[in-house]
């Protein structure tokens, strides 16, 4: 029984370990742009039945409870929670943020791959692109023109320039597109704030900001993280001590195994 105890508590201590691991990545990105909290989850492992619900009695009835002896814990998935972080003004006419559902849509460095993101930090290169912060261009490509000092972006995503030399007329430049899908959290984390599309995530809907279930854009702002940072401190001190406690029963465990070696007859 002891020696049961100190393998089922070892299970306790890497799953709690492992959840550590989780809430200090979140901590980590709590003023990282867009990013959303993880969520660690577990399941219990199998069951040694010492007896069976529902076996035969000796009275000829069934037994209305068994007994079962749990072997402990296992981590099984982290869920990414994509609620809407608050929205930080900046005043910064290239930055965005998506106000409800979707994704920014990122060419990747090998210039097929598109990535999903929700940091709307954009930049003008020396050729007019507008891309990220990592040099990727958005998708679609945005070019402006060289005249333009003043861009606009409405919330449904149409972007305009304006040309001081004829500030009244303002010269189109393109329409910027997210995309949804119906399930973000089967999409993969890839680092630099981006995600890949899976076939857990399901393939992704494009079309105009505000449409079809489609967040719309606010100009000037940012998303900041949905890490809460009292929440993830409460959620450590719960971890830390649940941890404790399993480090107890392995000392108590290994305590009854002392005395059971010392016995004798």
């Amino acid at each position: 029984m002891s020696i049961t105890a100190l393998s089922t508590a070892a299970t306790g201590m890497t799953s709690l370990q492992q959840e550590i691991d989780v809430i200090a990545n979140n901590l980590a990105n709590v003023n990282t742009t867009g990013f959303k909290r993880l969520r660690a989850d577990f399941h219990d492992l199998f069951y040694q039945h010492l007896r069976r619900v529902g076996s035969g009695a000796a009275s000829g009835s069934q037994v209305p409870s068994g007994i079962q002896i749990g072997h402990g814990v296992k981590m099984v998935g982290t869920d990414r929670m994509f609620g809407q972080g608050p929205m930080s003004s900046t005043e910064r006419e290239l930055d965005l943020a998506i106000d409800g559902e979707g994704f920014f849509q990122v060419r990747q460095l090998d210039g097929n791959t598109i990535g999903y993101t929700r940091d709307g930090t954009l930049h003008r290169d020396r050729d007019g692109n507008i891309v990220n912060a990592d040099g990727m261009f958005f998708e679609p490509t945005l070019t402006v023109p060289p005249e333009v000092t003043r861009i606009s972006i409405s919330p449904d995503g149409h972007v305009e320039g304006f040309d001081p030399s004829n500030p009244t007329t303002p010269v189109s430049i393109g329409d910027i597109e997210i995309a949804r899908f119906s399930n973000p959290e089967g999409l993969i984390a890839i680092g630099e704030n981006m995600y890949l599309e899976t076939q857990a995530s399901g393939a992704p809907e494009v079309g105009k900001p505000g449409e079809t279930g489609r967040g719309t854009l606010q100009q000037g702002f940012l998303e900041s993280s949905n890490v809460e940072a009292v929440r993830e401190l409460t959620d450590m001190i719960q971890t830390q001590r649940a941890f404790e406690l399993n480090s107890t029963t392995i000392k108590t465990a290994d305590e009854m195994l002392q005395t059971l070696t010392t016995l004798r007859r």
